[in-house]
């Protein structure tokens, strides 16, 4: 029987192998292994490809948010607008700066968090919006900018499923105040282990972030803030410049798969997501919904297809936050987690495993 992995990290890895454990090998024998040439090159050209103008890297993601938030004073009495449907490190990032949650509702076709259910949530207290780039398809960024300017509030994206999106055409990573990256493995631009990087375009902000992901540290042995220790690798950063050339094909192949998906399942019982014309997806997962989620996940499992949910637990459900809310709760979450469903879109599924899914997609 076919097999029809969810995501391939072994062919990703074989595919630059070469060029991989060469810079690997480059960057073992440089003697630097804190910062250095290979993380200064690959902040430099990732800033460059996500439309900012500086670039630091961090440990991973999740850090990523934090450094963020502690760029902008965000601690106790402030409020950040997140959304109520996303992976628990946007959550997290919060918490830990002894801020206060306040989530709100995406719209069910796209999974986005919108305008208006932002602007309902602002208060006096409120000092951050934090929205998701989810799945890798971005928010309306222009909508959200203009609200945020109108009132005086600081923006921070997280955009650790969206390297290479685009909205009107034009790269997200300076487009908020800060915006924050993941290079886990299964990213569409991921390291061999954690990373992640904040960009901006405000070089103060950037500063800023570098000190305090240092130790709150500019020269050795003198701290001027208490900041945590957060450095992308540069073992990480060697890998990463190999992967960088690639990201632009590798998206493209991820939309190419999403389109024969939409394609192919319009007119079925799967509900797929909807797109606005101004954003350009680079299609992180490829999230379907449908009433019957369990039984057509164990059907595809029983054809060897691996799918995967993304996410099956609202944050707010979690044992994390027990007793925050009400566990009715954000009813939109809820609904998406019981019957959202991720395919397989990695950009080296191959073309006769993706004609397999489809044609038992049809059948089901």
């Amino acid at each position: 029987m076919m097999q029809v992995p969810f995501l391939d990290l072994g062919a990703a890895y074989r595919a630059l192998q070469p060029e991989i454990e060469t810079a690997l090998l480059q960057a073992a024998r440089s003697g630097v292994y804190i910062g250095g040439g290979a993380l200064q090159d690959f902040e430099q050209a990732f800033a460059a490809y996500s439309g900012s103008l500086h670039c630091v890297g961090t440990g991973n993601g999740l850090d990523a948010l934090r450094l963020a938030l502690m760029a902008l004073d965000v601690g106790p009495g402030d409020e950040v607008i997140v959304p109520s449907n996303t992976f628990i490190a946007t959550w997290l990032a919060v918490t830990q700066c002894g801020a206060t949650l306040v989530p709100v509702e995406p719209d069910p076709s796209s999974h986005l968090i919108t305008v208006d259910a932002i602007a309902a949530a602002i208060t006096p207290r409120t000092r951050v919006i934090l929205p998701v780039h989810l799945y890798g398809q971005p928010v309306d960024i222009d909508a959200i900018t203009t609200l945020a300017r109108e009132h005086g509030i600081r923006t921070i994206a997280d955009a650790a499923q969206a390297h290479g999106a685009r909205f009107d055409g034009q790269p997200i990573g300076g487009a908020f105040d800060l915006c924050t990256w993941s290079f886990y493995p299964s990213k569409n631009l991921g390291a061999l282990g954690d990373g992640g990087a904040v960009t901006t375009n405000d070089p103060a902000l950037a500063e800023r972030v570098r000190l305090l992901g240092n130790y709150g540290s500019r020269e050795k042995y003198r701290f001027e803030q208490a900041g945590i220790n957060s450095r992308l690798d540069p073992l990480q950063a060697a890998i990463l410049s190999v992967k960088l050339p690639w990201l632009d094909a590798w998206n493209a192949r991820r939309q190419s798969i999403a389109a024969r998906y939409q394609a192919a399942l319009a007119d079925s019982d799967w509900q797929l997501p909807q797109v606005s014309p101004r954003v350009s997806p680079v299609w992180h997962l490829f999230v379907v919904r449908h009433p019957q989620r369990e039984r057509m996940q164990q059907a595809l499992r029983e054809r060897g297809i691996n799918t995967m949910i993304h996410y099956p637990i609202p944050p707010h459900l979690q044992a994390a936050y027990q007793g925050q809310w009400p566990t009715d709760a954000f009813p939109v979450a809820r609904q998406l987690a019981s019957d959202i469903l991720s395919l397989p879109i990695g950009p080296q599924l191959s073309d006769a495993h993706l004609n397999f899914v489809i044609d038992t997609l049809q059948t089901l």
